[in-house]
């Protein structure tokens, strides 16, 4: 079983139509920072974007194998990621200013978290709260 002080081992990985453009803006709306890039020209290969100890990795929409597999963004691809957060309150204030689509409002969950959720200007949805479940922890 792995340790709750090694790196992390899952790294959602996204497509984007315009990944140079979404770059900056996850950095903005999000407060991801780029860890590495690679591309030629507007087409980006390879980029990981860092956010605490935690990653993503994005790249343009191509049409190659993996490509293939995961499709492009936007609604109804059934995919999501939720960030843990210290203040919900903060990055909403931070997503909406960017330009983010809110889709579901500041909310106080029967569980404890207060999050909400929105979509980047390419249809990904992210979902922001104070729930935080770590891994080596009980539920």
């Amino acid at each position: 079983m792995p340790t709750t002080t090694e790196a992390p081992r899952l790294y959602p990985a996204l497509r984007y139509k315009d990944a140079a453009k979404m770059i900056d803006w996850l950095c903005e709306a999000f407060g991801f920072s780029v860890r590495a890039r690679y591309g030629e020209g507007d087409v980006v290969h390879h980029a990981e974007l860092v956010f605490g100890s935690s990653m993503i990795m994005l790249g343009t929409v191509r049409d190659d194998d993996y490509g293939k597999m995961v499709g492009e963004p936007g609604s109804g691809s059934g995919k999501s990621i939720y960030i843990a957060v210290d203040n919900a309150d903060a990055a909403y204030a931070k997503a909406r200013k960017a330009g983010a689509t809110i889709i579901q409002e500041l909310t106080d969950r029967d569980y404890g978290s207060r999050e909400f959720i929105c979509r980047d200007p390419e249809g990904n949805v992210w979902s922001f709260g104070t729930y935080w479940p770590k891994a080596g922890e009980k539920a």
